[in-house]
């Protein structure tokens, strides 16, 4: 606003400049056409110095106001620049303390991963041993002895099995369980490997290898060590040390449709993994504990038996006591009535004497008591 009214005054300035260089051209109209000039200049010069003044009082109320309305929005500005700074200062550090956290979880990972790879390393050692272990018949054969003994041992007391059994044919099974009245289980350990490990590249022509093998286990088994002559059951198991083989051993026919778990049941073999050896060895030793309560029932009544004879000697033994503690309380009885009559007596013989003065005779003997008295201390003595 200020600005205009300066250029206002400005331009009003020039024209009056113009007026009066004009005037000294002119005549007395001029001038009095100029005076007239000057008269309204001077009254719109007013007119703009008062308008000035009222604007200048305009401006400055709207200078103070723009003053006060500019120190509230600096002292907002202010305080949300604090805030501000403060909330970036939480964030940086709830910044840092993720980033920390990320970085020690990160470090963790890394640390297990390490882990992880040592023991995919060591797995694959182990594999590669446990591969090389089982690349021979004989390892293997050692590997499903050893596990059969552990199974055994866990299942069984020490007592009713026994590993390495020779039979009297000279024949050598892995184990053998000791049932009731003498009777032998006897259990052997089988693992076609090699042919099971064919199946996956080779197929059907592995397949029929694989049932192949398994056949001529079980007939070995059955010939071997099924002897009742040695009395051993008609049955025996035929133990196969990895799941994956058995399960193969159950899900597989031989050439001409017969599946090789039905063979070995017709051969009177049953083939056993590890998780079904195990459930069975249980319920032997169910069966093998049940008969040890029978046997300790059968040995406790015959013990209730002698102890029930003990009584009846006992009970004679007290009835005769009883008679005997009778026949004493009364010859008690019978002896305190005569000392009772003795002491009687004797008062009556102390007072009759003091009645009668001093004995002649001190030293003489008492009067004697009646004769049938005595025969009846005689009887109950004899009595007692």
């Amino acid at each position: 606003m200020i600005p205009v009214l300066i250029g206002v005054a400005a331009l009003m300035a020039a024209l009056l400049l113009v007026l009066v260089v004009r005037s000294f051209g002119g005549g007395t109209r001029r001038n009095e056409l100029l005076e007239s000039q000057m008269s309204d200049l001077r009254r719109e010069l007013q007119t703009l110095a008062t308008a000035q003044a009222k604007s200048s009082g305009e401006v400055a109320a709207i200078g103070q106001t723009v003053n006060q309305r500019l120190d509230s929005v600096s002292k907002s500005l202010a305080d949300n620049v604090t805030a501000a700074a403060n909330i970036a200062a939480q964030s940086q550090n709830s910044m840092q303390g993720e980033l920390r956290s990320t970085r020690e979880q990160i470090i963790a990972i890394q640390k297990q991963l390490g882990e992880v790879q040592q023991a995919g390393r060591e797995l694959s050692s182990a594999t590669q041993t446990l591969q090389s272990i089982l690349g021979g018949a004989k390892t293997r054969g050692s590997l499903g002895e050893i596990t059969l003994e552990g199974l055994l041992q866990d299942a069984l007391p020490a007592a009713h099995y026994v590993t390495q059994f020779r039979f009297g044919t000279g024949e050598i099974a892995d184990a053998v369980i000791y049932l009731r009245d003498g009777k032998l289980l006897a259990v052997d350990s089988k693992f076609p490997l090699e042919a099971f490990r064919r199946i996956a590249s080779e197929g059907e022509e592995a397949r029929r290898a694989f049932a192949a093998a398994v056949k001529f286990h079980a007939d070995s088994i059955a010939r071997k060590y099924i002897l009742p002559e040695e009395d051993t059951l008609d049955v025996a198991l035929m133990f196969v040390p990895s799941e994956s083989v058995y399960y193969e051993l159950v899900m597989t026919a031989d050439s001409k449709g017969e599946p090789l778990d039905l063979y070995c049941r017709n051969k009177r073999v049953f083939p056993v993994s590890p998780n079904t050896l195990y459930a069975q060895l249980c319920v032997i030793s169910m069966g093998l504990r049940g008969m040890q309560l029978e046997e300790n029932a059968r040995r406790l009544y015959a013990s209730l038996a002698g102890v029930q004879k003990q009584f009846d000697t006992f009970g004679d033994v007290f009835e005769r006591l009883g008679n005997h503690l009778k026949n004493a309380q009364a010859s008690y009885a019978e002896a305190d009535k005569r000392l009772e009559k003795t002491q009687n007596t004797f008062e009556n013989l102390l007072s009759a004497n003091a009645a009668d003065g001093p004995l002649e005779n001190p030293q003489g003997l008492l009067p004697l008591t009646d004769p049938e008295e005595e025969r009846e201390t005689k009887k109950s003595a004899q009595g007692a």
